[in-house]
């Protein structure tokens, strides 16, 4: 199976006389095959679809990243929001298909047993990180080839990589990727994990355009900012943000930015940005659910925006619990969703 469809009655709740979200959406029926995956993805497309969401549920990358798991939970908690937000004329929801899940589970499971803090269980957890680029790459490729919008809910940051590569093979260029992220992701490429896709899509030949929004210099070795630099890569701190008057004038350079680039963008975000974001890597001192929100929603009105990327988010790892932390999880994740949405 390729995918785990999003079956809707399972997550609305629906009330007399109102539409949800959740009820005016298109959703993709299961696919027996990649051929019958691709055929739907045409025919989607072809009945005027234009945006297409999709999850990979997974925490492997992150735990092949010395990290905490959790990231599985933020496809579920994001369905229990986006779908039972009111429809009306502000998002067209006639535009938008739910593709599901990733079927990542068998690699879960192997995963499941695994010890980071063992170097042979370190090196298995990053080829199982490998084998999950192989199957988003699958699934994204076609939809860029029909002209989707893509909005990816992980799931770790490791997923970054198979979207830029699906999108450089898709467009037949390197692409450029902004990341509202503490973390450059750039470390060294010694197994596949989250902090290394971008690396990993910049040595490949994916990524010939790339900078971080509110990245921390010290959450970042020094290997790993050298690397950014020797690529000509660039970042704007979290210490600017704190520091000037206008926040907003740095998200205008980065759109100025990535106008000039004149090539496919991915936008991309690690939840760990935004204070008090239950994530692998929690940040008591990050950014807001506004900034972001404006973030995304200024990038994505660019013509050359291709994708949004929503990862790292992991509800068990609230403070106050999993209930909690889903509660947080998919209201935050349905705000950036709709700020890409919105832009359109």
């Amino acid at each position: 199976m390729l995918l785990q469809p999003v079956e809707p009655s399972h997550w609305l709740k629906p009330r007399q006389g109102e539409q949800r979200l959740g009820e005016q959406l298109h959703y993709l029926s299961a696919c027996s095959d990649y051929a019958a995956y691709q055929a739907a993805v045409t025919a989607a497309a072809g009945a005027g679809q234009k945006v297409a969401i999709l999850a990979a549920p997974e925490s492997i990358g992150p735990r092949a990243n010395l990290g905490r798991g959790g990231a599985e939970q933020g496809w579920q908690a994001c369905l229990k929001s986006l779908l039972n937000l009111q429809a009306n004329a502000l998002i067209k929801a006639d535009e938008i298909v739910m593709i599901g899940a990733a079927e990542l589970s068998d690699l879960s499971a192997s995963a499941e047993s695994l010890d980071a803090n063992d170097a042979n269980d370190l090196n298995q957890l990053r080829e199982l990180t490998a084998a999950i680029d192989e199957r988003l790459y699958a699934l994204l490729v076609p939809l860029f080839a029909a002209n989707f919008k893509v909005i990816l809910v992980g799931g770790g940051h490791n997923n970054a990589y198979p979207l830029l590569h699906a999108l450089s093979h898709s467009k037949k260029q390197a692409v450029g990727a902004l990341n509202l992220d503490p973390h450059a992701d750039f470390r060294a490429t010694e197994g596949r994990h989250s902090g290394n896709g971008f690396q990993y899509a910049y040595q490949h030949g994916y990524l010939k355009h790339y900078h971080v929004h509110g990245l921390h210099p010290l959450k970042n070795n020094q290997a790993s900012l050298a690397a950014l630099h020797a690529a000509g890569f660039s970042y704007s701190s979290v210490h600017d943000l704190y520091l000037t008057a206008t926040p907003s004038r740095l998200i205008e350079a980065d759109v100025a930015l990535a106008h000039s680039w004149n090539c496919p963008i991915g936008i991309e975000v690690d939840v760990d940005a935004i204070q008090g974001m239950p994530a692998s890597a929690y940040n008591a001192n990050g950014i807001s659910t506004a900034h972001a929100f404006q973030w995304v929603h200024q990038l994505a009105e660019l013509p050359t925006a291709e994708y949004l990327h929503l990862a790292e988010a992991a509800p068990s790892l609230h403070p106050a619990g999993f209930a909690a932390g889903e509660m947080v999880v998919g209201q935050v994740l349905s705000e950036l969703i709709l700020a890409f949405l919105i832009a359109r």
